[in-house]
């Protein structure tokens, strides 16, 4: 199909995405990696006046290290974050999770803070912004703020940015030494959407879980953080029968749709299963 009209802007600075933001108000839409947004403008779901394309502006892209935390530009690439070493050293759960979105030519594409900004409660990577309590930096007419992965996801597609405000990078906090990783991902096909995901975060002391972190994608219309799972999984031992019995809590918390792909019922039970499995593999390294 053939998208709506729409005027094009292309700035090469992040100041100039702003303003052209803030003269086009509620008519423009960001376009990052386009991997999202393209499909709902051909289909005629989206179809804003002004197009304001962030590709040209280099300040958003990269990872550098920033202290104690990690910098990733929202217009870094899926390949670049999945190849990148420094996260492989300091926050591998997200390289793990970026591995399993989509095909090598949507992460050549896509970007990641384009899917965070998309807020797609099936996407990969906003659960695991949760476990790893990323701050997303905002940038908009009134200047720039941090808001916490957990107040970034407000509602379906719908994050807590106020119009003409650009997502420009996350914060990653690298407190991850000594922590096992895994994102496990249930799909109908090897390239969609997950129906439901887990990422899991297991830190070990003396042969039991000291602490877990676990984040859900696609139980609710936004990431869920499964509070009563990581509770019961505190102080269980690290073989597979007790983290499973910990995984029996892992929908808690949720409030998972049911549509053409999955009932809620049967979500729940992925979710337990899933999450189960997550921490076996997270406990185990």
């Amino acid at each position: 199909m053939i998208p709506a009209p729409f005027d094009y802007v292309r700035p090469d600075s992040l100041a100039g995405a702003v303003a052209a933001l803030a003269e086009a108000g509620e008519d423009a839409k960001v376009l990052a990696g386009g991997q999202s947004l393209l499909p709902l403008l051909r289909m005629r779901l989206a179809y804003p006046e002004v197009l304001v394309d962030l590709g040209g502006i280099a300040e958003l892209r990269g990872v550098r290290d920033d202290g104690d935390f990690l910098w990733i530009g929202a217009a870094t690439t899926h390949y670049e974050v999945l190849h990148s070493s420094l996260v492989r050293e300091h926050c591998a759960l997200l390289a793990r999770a970026t591995a399993t979105v989509a095909d090598p030519a949507v992460r050549h594409r896509g970007t990641i803070g384009g899917s965070l900004a998309h807020a797609d409660p099936a996407g990969d990577l906003p659960a695991v912004a949760l476990v790893l309590d990323a701050r997303m930096a905002v940038s908009g007419p009134d200047g720039v703020r941090e808001l916490a992965a957990a107040d970034f996801f407000v509602d379906y597609l719908t994050t807590a940015m106020d119009d003409g405000e650009v997502l420009t990078g996350l914060r990653v906090p690298k407190v991850w030494a000594g922590w096992g990783f895994h994102y496990e991902k249930f799909a109908r096909t090897a390239q969609s959407w997950a129906v439901v995901g887990v990422a899991a975060a297991v830190r070990e002391r003396d042969g039991a879980v000291a602490e877990a972190r676990i984040g859900l994608t696609n139980m609710g219309a936004v990431p869920v953080r499964a509070r009563a799972a990581e509770s019961a999984a505190a102080g269980a031992g690290l073989a597979a029968g007790p983290l499973r019995a910990a995984a029996e809590q892992a929908d808690a918390e949720a409030a998972p749709p049911s549509d053409l792909h999955a009932q809620a019922d049967y979500r729940r039970h992925l979710a337990r299963v899933l999450t189960g499995r997550a921490l076996a593999a997270a406990a185990s390294g």
